[in-house]
């Protein structure tokens, strides 16, 4: 089990002066906020049928990736990312700003790329017609690919990408392993403000769930939503999650650090756990939920609430939802619902909608037509985030209010 809380030992106090999302809904903030409590989703159930996919909103990259050329030799999630990215420093007030970003710490938590499926599928075909000359892989890899999309393989280049469009420049990391990668971004960055190691951070992470390639990936598994679209609480028993597009990003630095430069918070980042229930016997996962929940520092009833990246998929979403019940008392929000699965950045989702509602007074509306989701009528002071992954990994991050 790891952990990131401040405490007496760690008296380093991290605030989130930056929220970046870019998503299936819109982008920006005041766009989302207004999206989230109109209830809007948006899905497409036909393109990649019978897969039920949250295409990305329409988005201008010229407006946070000015150069085409940058935009060209990145894939999609990459350039998803970088703009995601581009917003935040812009909430934060840090655009061009070469000094600090020079200096700011950035984790990114990040798949493996995308594939060719053009070339990809030509290669089969001709090797499996058997008439393949030696060499032959070497030679189409070399004249069908495109410099750069080897590299876009690479997970760390949205790190890269994001140095070069927007500067940050001081200590990278890039962390692997679907959704336990969001969480360990968050709890990294906390770790480090909190021991005094860094003064600023980006994290975040994206995702294009628009690629056939990573479907294919996840039929395997069983794991997708087929056919029409449901809310995540209305998937039981079969369950599936239905893969989105998108990209968030944070800006979390120390209280003393966002202080000197006169940054309004959002919000508190309280304290960061994480774990890795076995999944062999059923109720591990509910478990090790509340293991993390002992862990993570006093919530206060009536004042609190819970934002969740329940996948949907199934047995773990019902294991999650058991654990809820034992929290009744705090209303709850469903990401997935409104935004699609983004896997990696379904963390870093949950911990931005939690300080966006925590700085605007209010929880956003429940979007959840069995009535496991319910209105919230105060404002709330806290917000726990849940991060259940699909097939591994369990967190949950503290985001508070400051007084």
């Amino acid at each position: 089990m790891a952990e990131t809380r401040t405490n007496a030992t760690q008296p380093v106090e991290a605030w989130i002066t930056g929220i970046g999302l870019a998503s299936s809904l819109t982008e920006g903030l005041d766009a989302h906020w207004e999206a989230l409590n109109a209830r809007r989703v948006n899905v497409d159930t036909q393109s990649l049928a019978p897969y039920v996919v949250h295409p990305l909103a329409p988005i201008s990259f010229d407006r946070q990736i000015p150069k085409k050329g940058d935009q060209r030799q990145m894939e999609a999630w990459q350039r998803i990312g970088t703009y995601a990215a581009g917003l935040a420093l812009e909430s934060a007030g840090l655009k061009g700003n070469k000094d600090i970003l020079s200096k700011m710490d950035m984790i990114v938590a990040a798949g493996g790329g995308e594939r060719d499926l053009a070339v990809d599928s030509a290669i089969l075909n001709a090797e499996a017609q058997g008439n393949t000359p030696p060499g032959f892989l070497n030679e189409r890899l070399m004249n069908d690919l495109r410099p750069t999309l080897f590299l876009a393989q690479l997970s760390n280049l949205l790190a890269g990408n994001i140095a070069i469009v927007h500067g940050v420049t001081g200590s990278s990391r890039t962390f692997m392993g679907e959704e336990p990668a969001g969480i360990d971004a968050a709890r990294i960055a906390l770790a480090r403000i909190a021991a005094g190691q860094s003064d600023i951070a980006l994290i975040g992470a994206a995702q294009n769930g628009e690629r056939k390639d990573l479907l294919m990936l996840y039929e395997f598994g069983d794991f997708s939503l087929k056919d029409a679209y449901t809310p995540v609480w209305q998937r039981e028993p079969k369950g599936g999650f239905a893969l989105g597009s998108g990209g968030a990003f944070l800006v979390i630095e120390s209280r003393a650090h966002a202080e000197a430069r006169g940054a309004k918070p959002f919000a508190r980042l309280g304290s960061v756990v994480a774990d890795l229930a076995p999944r062999k016997q059923p109720g591990e996962v509910t478990a090790t939920l509340q293991k993390l929940w002992s862990r993570l520092g006093p919530v206060q009833a009536g004042a609190a609430a819970i934002i969740t990246g329940a996948t949907g998929a199934e047995p773990v979403t019902s294991e999650e939802r058991a654990f809820l019940r034992q929290h009744a008392e705090l209303p709850v929000r469903a990401s997935g619902s409104s935004f699609g699965h983004i896997m990696e950045a379904q963390f870093p989702l949950g911990i931005a909608l939690a300080a966006l509602s925590i700085s605007r007074g209010a929880l956003f509306a429940p979007n959840d037509p069995t009535g496991f989701e319910r209105e919230m009528s105060g404002a709330p002071n806290q917000i726990v985030v849940i991060g259940t992954g699909h097939c591994r990994g369990e967190g949950m991050a503290l985001v508070e209010s400051i007084s």
